[in-house]
């Protein structure tokens, strides 16, 4: 039974034996927790990821990160260097191939070979196992900021070795956030679990006085996600992170399209989690936020993209999010070029820094807003709570099983799937068919109202065809969806 308690040293050492024999690269040299610690020490401020957070949130400015990774070791630099210096990104990524987000790493190195062969990447991620220390320590040094590992991977932990050890001092991901919107079958107590040795790892060097940021995923689904389910599981994650000794912890939301709504949720999320993680006598964590870019359906015209991107870093930067990820004109095409990626920062840029220093005014509207998020969130987390008999790893466990917390269109067999959003006719989302969320009476009564008002200003049923015709909007140039799109 998952529990969440902090992993012994000795316990955490007899598995990392284990892991790093799995596969060649683990008898890197630069593998010794020694070794790391030292390569880790080398690292300046403006190349921690974690530090040059810090600097953002004391200075009030949102930073910018695309997402991007290519097969091939030197096409991956190349790729990462120019979205440096023509996208002018604050951070860089390394997004990772969906072989090694499985682990299978033989089948990733024959993505590599095949690759090589073609002259071009054949792989849809950056294959950072097969690379190993010596690859990925290059990919460090040929850039300028700091970089992040961004996967989906329920079991990373020799992954995170790899990159840490590499000098790259930020991870994504969680054992909810990367196994529910990710994986079909796979045990939400071993992917807990996994990721306590990755948050272990972490707090290790953390005790060596190295500083990494951890950033749970965010936007799970990416499709209609309520606000309070996105950020309840940001919060369970960053509990997890923090019993493990991380204290360096970026929440993320993606974006939902309602301006009031999607400012509302990224300040109920700062709060909460800083609330929950002190209420579970973590006082010593430094939280920070990150804004995702529109994660659903683009518009296939590129113009009407770039007013998509335009728009959401309007609301990142108003939001005041320390960090956004950004998006390109491509996102219905296919994998973008590497001048489409660094045209979308180019904009997000743009953006906000002409937004700098500016704030959305407080108002009644966001303020309900906010007390709505963090009513929900509040009832999710008690009930949490309450089916893992204070013990927030089993009950969050406990409470998929059971379908107290509910991810809208994950493919998990372990999640419930009875949960149905729609957007109310100001294009907030609601939840249509609540199944069996551990919500109050008045919560559900309040979504019913919503959603009943939107049926009855469109002249329609309140049925499945609102959830239909909301996916499909934006893609369209509108926000609520209409049976006429």
């Amino acid at each position: 039974m998952v529990k969440n308690e902090k992993m012994s040293m000795r316990d955490f050492l007899e598995i990392r034996e284990e892991i790093l024999l799995h596969w060649p690269t683990g008898e890197h040299p630069a593998l010794k927790l020694e070794e790391a610690v030292k390569r880790l020490k080398s690292v300046p401020p403006h190349k921690n990821f974690a530090l040059k957070l810090r600097k953002a949130k004391a200075e009030g400015v949102t930073l910018i990160q695309p997402r991007a990774g290519v097969a091939r070791l030197n096409e991956h630099i190349e790729l990462l260097q120019y979205l440096e210096k023509e996208g002018q990104a604050d951070f860089l990524p390394s997004t990772i191939d969906s072989y090694t987000r499985h682990n299978r790493y033989e089948n990733a190195e024959d993505g590599i070979k095949e690759s090589e062969k073609q002259g071009r990447s054949l792989l849809n991620g950056f294959p950072a196992v097969n690379h190993g220390v010596d690859g990925c320590t290059k990919v460090y040094e040929a850039v300028n900021v700091p970089l992040q590992a961004r996967h989906g991977t329920p079991d990373a932990r020799l992954l995170s070795e790899i990159i840490h050890a590499s000098m790259w001092t930020s991870n994504e991901g969680g054992g909810i956030s990367y196994n529910i919107p990710y994986a079909k079958t796979i045990s939400l107590e071993d992917t807990i679990k996994y990721w306590q040795y990755v948050d272990r790892l972490v707090g290790y060097y953390q005790e060596q006085g190295i500083e990494i940021n951890r950033e749970p995923y965010g936007p799970l689904t990416g499709t209609l996600v309520p606000p309070s389910i996105s950020n309840t599981v940001a919060i369970i994650e960053s509990i997890l992170a923090a019993e493990q000794g991380v204290k360096n912890i970026t929440v993320g939301y993606g974006q939902g399209g309602n301006v009031i709504q999607d400012i509302a949720a990224l300040r109920a999320l700062e709060e909460q989690t800083n609330h929950y993680l002190k209420l579970f006598g973590y006082n010593d964590v430094f939280i920070t936020t990150v804004f995702h870019q529109w994660m659903g359906g683009f518009p296939s015209n590129e113009n009407d993209a770039m007013g998509l991107i335009s728009f959401a870093s309007t609301v990142a930067a108003l939001g005041n999010a320390t960090k956004m990820i950004t998006k390109t004109t491509h996102e219905s095409i296919g994998v973008p070029t590497k001048e489409a990626n660094a045209q979308g920062l180019r904009a997000s840029k743009m953006v906000v820094n002409l937004l700098k220093g500016q704030k959305m005014p407080d108002s009644k509207e966001i303020d309900d807003e906010i007390n709505q998020i963090k009513k929900e969130v509040d009832s999710l987390i008690h009930a949490v709570v309450k089916v893992g008999k204070g013990d927030i790893a089993q009950g969050a466990v406990n409470a998929f099983r059971q379908g107290l917390l509910d991810v809208p269109f994950a493919p998990s067999e372990l999640n419930k799937g009875k949960v149905l959003p729609a957007r109310d006719i100001k294009g907030r989302i609601r939840i249509l068919e609540l199944g069996s969320l551990a919500f109050t009476d008045e919560i559900k009564e309040f979504h019913r109202a919503k959603l009943e008002e939107r049926a009855r200003i469109q002249n329609r049923e309140l049925s499945i065809q609102m959830t239909i015709d909301d996916i499909y909007a934006i893609s369209e140039g509108v926000l609520v969806g209409t049976t006429e799109n």
